[in-house]
């Protein structure tokens, strides 16, 4: 279980200065997260990440102190083992597919898996610039999937995706991370497109 007890500063949001989050995500469980740009969805998994500090709170996951503002503890994104879908994929430029899931796992049994399940098994030896926006998508979902996280923290994953991959990939997406007992939360501007997830939903929108 990871409880999030934090607050946020807003930079873009009209007049609401910040957003305090108070939630705890079970262990296996899929969290929607949805609201306008600039109420602090993208910012809240960078925080849990360790990509970035709330103004103060604490996160706690498994029991481990993640983060305390009073503590002065922050653990690096290192020792958190998360996994991170970004909105930009955030891929390297000079790796092929392959190389990408090498990077992040020794497991070839675990690789040729996730290889078949983003339909990239035909092209593990092209770089990201000979890849289409939905490759480049997929590419990084399964990446952050290599390393087997505890928690999943995905950004506007699929809107790269025609409807026929994104509907096989979800499906089997969703089947995996009950499989591994992954906390996931995603973020995403369209609640239709995760109607698949089941789970809880947060809007942003009613909490700032």
């Amino acid at each position: 279980m990871i409880s999030v007890d934090i607050e946020i500063k807003l930079k873009t949001y009209h007049d609401r200065p910040s957003l305090k989050i108070n939630r705890q995500f079970n262990t296996g469980s899929i969290t929607k997260i949805l609201g306008p740009s600039g109420s602090g969805k993208t910012t809240l998994l960078k925080i849990i990440a360790g990509l970035g500090s709330p103004e103060s709170g604490k996160i706690v996951a498994d029991g481990v102190t993640w983060f305390d503002a009073g503590q002065k503890i922050n653990l690096s994104p290192q020792k958190r083992n998360v996994g991170f879908v970004f909105q930009s994929y955030a891929l390297f430029p000079n790796m092929t597919v392959q190389q990408h899931l090498e990077y992040a796992t020794t497991d070839a049994d675990w690789i040729k898996q996730l290889l078949k399940l983003g339909q990239l098994d035909k092209l593990v030896n092209h770089k990201p610039d000979h890849l289409s926006g939905g490759q480049q998508q997929r590419l990084a979902i399964l990446r952050a999937l290599a390393i087997k996280p505890k928690l999943l923290l995905m950004d506007e994953p699929f809107s790269a995706l025609d409807s026929k991959i994104k509907t096989t990939l979800i499906a089997e997406l969703k089947l995996l991370l009950t499989q591994l007992g992954i906390t996931t939360i995603i973020v995403s501007h369209n609640l239709k497109e995760l109607e698949m997830f089941g789970g809880e939903v947060i809007d942003f929108e009613g909490l700032i």
